[in-house]
């Protein structure tokens, strides 16, 4: 049976569960893939002793594995941006197949590095960075393949969804985030996870293989959850929702919808039940209907499964000497659009809002009629009298679904009210069925 010697270049939680995983199921992969994956060379910036490299040369040096001409595959599990797409290239220039689980390199330069590797004519395979351990992008670009994608919504950061589920119990937001730390869910600089910009990485690549248009990361609507209280979260529940920090895009006539921030979602929805570090992923095909994706979003053998599933693919075409493969994002390059992203104003939606108005006569009236006057609909209105506190009693109103630009006009409008206290507080909402 032929070698495909790999290169893994980062040996960090994702490139040591690599390594054990290819070690301890070598048989194994090598039946699937018809050739063995041999582990012809490692670099990291620290040594790992614990994970026995044994005869396996090592450098501290990552361009080591690039220069090494047995190396069929690179590995990058290094992250980060500059310095992952400079070896990347370099990888790619040297006529090298690459494998990463960067999501950030490839929402953010994936467009250049993917016309690279198409005039090298070598592949470059990303399924591990897009939620982890659940091969959500091989169904997009593969299983789906026959259908016209409408949108998809998901849970696509764990760290987000485990501080929201706890805070359901009315914890706050900073100690949830403290605890997630502890327990290694979220970095020392959490900024990433909580405020969506890791997930915005993930639903650009999403986006682009489920609609066939160019990675747009800039364009993504990213808004966090460190602004979300208990409160909120409580009410929301009040009224049959629950809160999800989503990564959504959707294909509209005008354009793409291409945002994350907080959502209601009813908590009859199969994903409003995606409690902790899980994630999971909603898409929907005009020939299949919905379909769920569901499963460990990080992590070290979870992430190092679809590392080792794109390994298999790349080495089958190695060592078979095919020229057959899955396009970069699913799409032949000519059949790529460039689709226009619509921005937040444009968006589509209900509304959750919340206003600190004084407790008298006529002013829900005036708040309905600024609402009235913007083509906004209310569907249900919640009033606790128990909460009435120095004159002043939340109002807290779900809507129907309306442009954003229309919802923020009536906002602009409520928040001048001489009876209105504060700012009022606004989530989305949205009713996957």
């Amino acid at each position: 049976m032929k070698d495909v010697n790999i290169g893994i270049c980062g040996l960090g939680t994702v490139g040591g569960g690599t390594w054990e995983v290819l070690q301890r199921n070598a048989r194994l992969i090598a039946g699937r893939a018809g050739c063995n994956l041999k582990v012809a060379r490692v670099a990291s910036r620290r040594p790992r002793p614990d994970l026995g490299l044994g005869d396996t040369p090592f450098s501290t040096d990552i361009y080591d594995v690039i220069r090494d001409p047995s190396i069929d595959v690179v590995v990058e599990l290094i992250g980060g941006y500059d310095e992952a797409r400079a070896l990347v290239l370099a990888a790619i220039a040297e006529g090298k197949h690459v494998v990463t689980a960067n999501k950030a390199l490839i929402a953010v330069y994936g467009n250049e590095i993917f016309n690279a590797a198409r005039e090298k004519n070598v592949i470059v395979a990303y399924e591990a960075g897009v939620a982890g351990g659940i091969p959500v992008m091989k169904a997009i670009r593969e299983g789906l393949a026959a259908n016209r994608i409408n949108w998809l919504a998901g849970i696509i950061n764990g760290t987000g969804n485990y501080i929201l589920t706890e805070m359901r119990a009315g914890r706050a937001f900073d100690e949830v985030l403290k605890e997630a730390q502890d327990l290694g869910y979220a970095e020392a600089d959490p900024t990433f996870d909580v405020e969506g910009t890791d997930a915005a990485h993930k639903l650009t690549i999403m986006a682009s293989a489920a609609f066939g248009v160019p990675l747009q990361f800039d364009r993504a609507y990213t808004e966090g959850i460190s602004r979300l209280t208990p409160y909120d979260i409580s009410h929301a529940e009040a009224l049959g929702y629950r809160v999800k920090h989503l990564g959504i895009a959707r294909s509209r006539e005008d354009g793409i919808e291409l945002r994350v921030h907080p959502t209601l979602v009813p908590e009859g929805n199969l994903i409003a039940k995606v409690d902790g570090v899980t994630n999971a992923i909603l898409v929907d095909g005009d020939a299949v209907g919905q379909t769920m994706y569901h499963g460990p979003g990080a992590g070290d053998e979870a992430t190092a499964s679809s590392v080792i599933a794109d390994l298999v693919d790349v080495a089958r075409v190695v060592a078979s000497g095919s020229d057959q493969r899955v396009p970069y994002l699913g799409f032949e390059s000519e059949a790529v659009t460039d689709h226009q992203i619509l921005s937040a104003d444009e968006f589509r939606s209900a509304y959750y809002l919340r206003i600190q108005a004084l407790d008298k006569p006529g002013v829900l009236a005036k708040i309905a009629a600024i609402l009235s006057d913007q083509g906004i609909n209310i569907e249900s209105i919640m009033q606790k009298e128990s909460e009435l506190h120095d004159g002043h009693i939340p109002l807290i109103l779900l809507t129907h679904t309306v442009l954003e630009k229309q919802v923020n006009k009536a906002i602009s409008e409520i928040e001048a009210l001489p009876e209105v206290e504060d700012q009022v507080v606004r989530i989305r909402a949205e009713n996957f069925l």
